[in-house]
């Protein structure tokens, strides 16, 4: 499954919001040096209830526009 993500990055609180283009994340994690990604990965894949391995970023590594595909 691909999904659309807005990443926004040094949040207070952790959330995830869907919106109608996908979802919204909030991390903690700064975006410097791919520390936004990683917080990503681990934020999806606990939301999705699978493993992070199962969480790629597709399209937008240095963006915050992101499309994320989920394997189940």
């Amino acid at each position: 499954m691909k999904i659309n993500v807005v990443v926004k990055p040094g949040a207070k609180v952790e959330k995830i919001v869907e919106s109608a283009d996908g979802l919204v994340v909030y991390i903690h994690a700064r975006a410097h040096e791919g520390e936004a990604n990683v917080g990503l990965i681990q934020a999806l894949a606990k939301y999705y209830g699978v493993s992070k391995s199962c969480v790629t970023i597709i399209r937008g590594e240095k963006n915050h526009h992101k499309v994320v595909e989920i394997l189940k």
